[in-house]
Order: C-alpha cells, then structure tokens, then sequence
C-alpha cells in the first residue's frame, strides 16, 4: 500500500492561526479551569465548527462509539482519496478511546503520522493505570513522531492545543501530537499557558520563599501531588514546591537535544532547554510523579542535576493505590537520603498512615 503524503501549505498555517485565534476568544467567554480536559476539547471543536471562520478550516475524524460530535468522519480513510486534501493539508483533530499501541499506531498511519490524537480512554473503566495497555505509554515515549501530553485540567488542554496548533501547523514541525483526556472537573488550578505545552510549569512556592521538595505531577495524578504538598506542611513542617508537567517525554527529549547541541558545539553553547531552567538552578530534591508507569516520569533523571526520584503506577505493590500519602513517604525518604531530616520520620510517616 502507498503511504499518504499530505503536504503543507500557506493555507495550511492561515487555517491554523484561524484555529488558534478562535480558541483564544474563548477565554472571554468563560470556558475555564473548571471544566475537565475531555470537556473542554469537545467544547472547543464545537465552538470551531460552528464559527464561519473555521469550520471549513480543519479536519475532524471521530471515531469515539460514544459520539457527541455528529457528522463527523469516522476515519482518515477518505483523505486518501482526496487529491485536493492530499495537496493542502489542513489541522486536523482526532478523537477516539484507544487502549492500545497497535490501535494508535493503525490510525497514525491513516493520516501520515500527523495530527493531534485525542484520546478518552481516561474517562472509563479499566484494570489498566489511566486506561492505557501498559505498551502504550511505552509506545508513545518511544515514537519520535509523537509528542505526548497528559493534561490535568481544561485550561491546560486548551493551551496545549493551541501551543499543538502552533508547532504543527504554523511553524510546520513534523509528526503528531498526543493528549490523553479524563472527564474530571478542573480544581481551579491556574494554567501558565505559555509554558504548558513546553512541559512543565510551576504551581505554587512556599510561603516561607526557601522549597525543602519540590513534587512534579502529570495529570490526574497531580491532585495527589498538590495534596501530599499540603500533608508535607501540615504533618512534617516541610515546605514543597509544586510543578505540573503535562509532557514528562517533551521536557526528556527538548533536555537531550540541548545535550547534544552543547557536545556539538563544544560545550560553547549558552543556550538552555526549559527543564534546565526550570529544575537545574537548585539542588532541592525532586519527586516526579506519573499515574503510568514509573519510566515515564524517569526520563528525567539523566537530565536533573538534583537528586530525583520517580514514582509511578508499578511503583508499590499490585494491592497499593499509588496517592498523596505514598506521595508524602516518597518525599521524606528522599530528604533523608539527603541527610535533610532524620531518617525515622520515614517509619514514622508509614506508621501514621497506615501503610504496612
């Protein structure tokens, strides 16, 4: 079989800043942090079809058995077969519910490795950490055509698919972007919105100005993180700064290239990748949580200069439920292998909550 080459135009990036320029007015009209990414994805295409602007602007397929976006494709299969489609690519959104690699890397291949994938499998019920077939997390960390994210609120989807538009669209960067949506409301977080779709961006600094930690989280997961932050302070008087970071693999990658520039250079480049500037000016233990498996947010070790750990669903043992106070005795044993607090506090903190 042939493979489908859609190529980029300038309509390509007018239609994209169409897109954007549409999202962004929806910040005036009240689509906020309190809506959940699924929500918020759904309520954003809606607002761009129904906009004259923009409906004729972009792609949509979805594929989802549970439809609530009507008329829609149900696959990329017809742009194989549209000459002026092939020859003047347009944005292009991709709902499903796919638990496998095998079923993503079938429609990536439908529409040439280009889009951005939005994925639901989040909002039903699995045996699975976050919904996902433990291969597919693996598989997207490891497909340089993808770009994953795991967004932890509405506001952050939004930014993240407008920074998706941007890259893809405009500035014409390769492959695909990834989102995977869970229908949990928004718990009033406030989005960087510049720095969302970099990888990571910070939540919150103690009071006290001086982070004893600092936690990272993806995700739903982050409202452990955030809680396990309040536990720090109020149980053990430690102070905890808190990031989230919808990318762990974009924040990896974005390190490693910067990496490899400075060797290429000779060590003369001054230039720094956004994990460095946002980890590397501290030697303040990290805590990096992730609700997939641990490798996930451990792609960051190689590349913080503090001492990190990281924490995931294959964690603890099959019985335990990853959450704010495993979160919590992460943290503390950290610290004390740091020789920051003694190292009794961590029996202490397993015996106060109950953890065996």
């Amino acid at each position: 079989m042939d493979n489908l080459r859609l190529y980029r135009t300038a309509s390509t990036g007018s239609a994209a800043l169409a897109c954007i320029k549409r999202i962004e007015r929806s910040y005036a009209e009240g689509v906020g942090t309190q809506c959940s990414p699924l929500f918020t994805i759904v309520d954003l295409i809606r607002r761009l079809e129904n906009d004259s602007t923009t409906n004729n602007q972009f792609w949509m397929i979805n594929e989802r058995p549970n439809d609530t976006l009507g008329g829609t494709a149900i696959s990329a299969w017809p742009l194989w077969f549209s000459e002026q489609a092939r020859n003047d690519e347009r944005p292009l959104f991709y709902m499903t519910q796919s638990t496998t690699s095998a079923h993503i890397s079938m429609l990536t291949s439908q529409t040439a490795q280009r889009g951005i994938i939005l994925n639901d499998i989040e909002s039903s019920p699995s045996r699975w950490a976050k919904g996902a077939h433990p291969w597919l997390p693996l598989w997207l960390a490891s497909n340089r055509q993808c770009t994953p994210f795991d967004p932890a609120c509405g506001d952050e989807a939004r930014a993240i698919l407008v920074g998706a538009l941007h890259e893809k669209y405009v500035e014409g960067a390769s492959g695909f972007c990834y989102m995977t949506l869970h229908d949990e409301p928004g718990d009033g977080l406030i989005c960087d919105r510049a720095q969302a779709h970099l990888g990571m961006y910070r939540l919150s600094t103690p009071a006290s100005g001086t982070q004893q930690v600092r936690l990272l989280g993806a995700g739903l997961i982050l409202r452990e993180v955030r809680a396990a932050a309040d536990l720090l302070r109020h149980d053990w008087g430690i102070d905890a700064e808190v990031w989230s970071c919808p990318s762990y693999t974009k924040l990896s990658r974005d390190a490693e290239s910067h990496s490899r520039l400075k060797w290429l250079r000779r060590g003369e480049s001054r230039e720094h990748c956004h994990l460095h500037n946002c980890l590397n000016t501290s030697d303040t233990p990290v805590v990096a949580v992730t609700g997939y498996a641990e490798f996930v947010a451990a792609q960051l070790a190689s590349h913080v200069t503090a001492s990190f750990t990281a924490l995931g669903a294959d964690s603890l043992e099959p019985t335990q439920r990853l959450g704010q106070h495993w979160i919590v005795v992460t943290a503390l044993r950290a610290l004390a292998a740091d020789k920051h607090i003694k190292a009794s506090l961590v029996g202490e903190a397993l015996k106060r909550y109950d953890l065996g």
